[in-house]
């Protein structure tokens, strides 16, 4: 069985003028970080030692009600995304106990 490796990985896109950014941790070994800084700001921090993305309130002002609904939001996903993980985890073949097993004449 072939292991991916984990990975970082970003993709830049222009089109129209306009850019987009998309970042994938495709790693265990992301930090979190939730916090607020010395002048009230509350902040949400994933990170590794490649890249990292901060989420923090409009403009990093005051905290408005879509602050609060994007913070409900990013909650439901990571408990729909821990679901997930525990579900398929259980679900998986636990492979061989040695490695070289599956390779053994059966």
């Amino acid at each position: 069985m072939n292991t991916p490796a984990p990975h970082i990985y970003l993709t830049g896109v222009l089109r129209n003028g306009l850019t987009r950014l998309d970042l994938s941790f495709s790693t265990p070994d992301v930090g979190v970080v939730a916090a607020v800084t010395t002048s009230g700001r509350p902040f949400l921090n994933l990170a590794t030692s490649e890249a990292q993305v901060t989420i923090t309130t409009t403009g990093g002002g005051p905290v408005t009600a879509s602050d609060v609904a994007l913070a409900k939001e990013i909650a439901a996903a990571a408990v729909r995304y821990l679901g997930d993980c525990v579900r398929i985890h259980n679900e998986q073949d636990p492979g061989p106990t040695l490695p070289g097993l599956d390779d053994l004449p059966g």
